[in-house]
């Protein structure tokens, strides 16, 4: 007689911080972030962008609106901007990209999802 035993996976799960105004690190964050979702579609992969970050999701000044907008399109990713941020620069919803999200404050966003267990990553370049 033999037992087969499955080790338990845990959720995966992680999220992102940016803060950059590099345009290599918002490429950077849109590549490991896609890495991620599209290896394990169970994963869970959130962008929190905040600070000097902002024009990423800016729909007139990013430089990366195309592949954000692919990004977006994965049902397990997840962008959203600090709303400190965003009146701070005077920025409007309706001004993001289409799919980005807002939450109130990008860095109590942060400690949330590691109280809850999700991975932390810091993009910067």
């Amino acid at each position: 007689m033999f037992f087969i035993t499955q080790a338990q996976q845990k959720d995966y799960k992680v999220v992102f911080d940016l803060t950059s105004k590099d345009t290599l690190a918002h490429q950077t964050a849109i590549r490991q972030m896609g890495l991620i979702a599209r290896t394990n579609p169970d994963a869970k992969v959130e962008l929190v962008i905040f600070g000097q970050a902002i024009g990423m999701v800016v729909a007139d000044k990013s430089f990366v609106k195309a592949d954000l907008l692919k990004l977006l399109e994965l049902k397990n990713v997840s962008v959203n901007v600090c709303e400190i941020t965003m009146q701070r620069g005077k920025i409007e919803k309706a001004q993001l990209i289409p799919g980005v999200g807002t939450v109130p404050d990008g860095i109590y966003e942060i400690i949330t999802k590691q109280r809850e267990g999700w991975g932390y990553i810091k993009i910067a370049q």
